[in-house]
């Protein structure tokens, strides 16, 4: 059914707004790719929070009048679906992973911060991490240690459970094994000054005894 004046001018209002907050729009020939795969190359975009849509060439030129992306008008040529997303890299993700699974799927241009991208140039966009993995990244980086040393506890728990010696107790056998050493020590002179103190008394009745007699 063809299309009347207003339908024509909601799609121009609909897909200026998109291009309006976007950084990157990537253009792709779809000719004979089936209905039911169409539906689920928009069900992906749409996770990635990609607007894509099929589009009349020259409704598509008319939305890009007057922004950074006019300059793909000479690239809009053949049956075309529009991938527009405003983070920079998700447009060009979506459809390069979808042409990997379906050759019937052509990248034909794309336009990044104001520069126009060849097929090669959206391929090397779309391998660029997205934030989603670059922090993911990070959160692998920080958690290393922590890993490390969870599994250093664990290692110690195990080694306690088969009844090893904890470390602490090894330190604390030498000084339990002092102890009695210490003990004697001070019990040596009292020992020693008892046979002193004994040893007048016997000269006493040893001296007193011839005496006597």
């Amino acid at each position: 059914m063809p299309l009347n004046v207003q339908d024509k001018k909601a799609i121009v209002a609909d897909v200026g707004a998109q291009l309006a907050g976007a950084q990157t729009v990537v253009l792709a020939e779809y000719r004979g790719i089936p209905v039911e795969q169409l539906t689920k190359l928009r069900a992906s975009a749409r996770d990635q929070g990609v607007y894509l849509r099929v589009l009349k060439n020259t409704l598509a030129r008319r939305a890009a009048q007057g922004t950074q992306f006019e300059p793909l008008a000479d690239s809009m040529v053949g049956p075309l679906i529009y991938g527009i997303s405003a983070d920079p890299i998700a447009s060009a993700k979506v459809l390069q992973a979808f042409a990997k699974t379906q050759d019937l799927l052509v990248i034909k241009a794309g336009l990044y911060n104001g520069k126009l991208l060849d097929v090669a140039g959206v391929k090397a966009l779309a391998t660029i991490p997205s934030r989603e993995e670059l922090l993911s990244q990070l959160l692998g980086v920080m958690l290393a240690p922590v890993s490390a040393m969870a599994r250093v506890l664990g290692a110690v728990a195990a080694q306690k459970a088969a009844g090893a010696p904890a470390p602490v107790a090894e330190a604390a056998a030498p000084v339990e094994a002092a102890a009695p050493a210490a003990v004697a020590a001070e019990a040596a002179p009292e020992a020693a000054a008892e046979p002193a103190a004994a040893a007048p008394e016997a000269g006493t009745e040893a001296n007193e005894t011839p005496a006597a007699e």
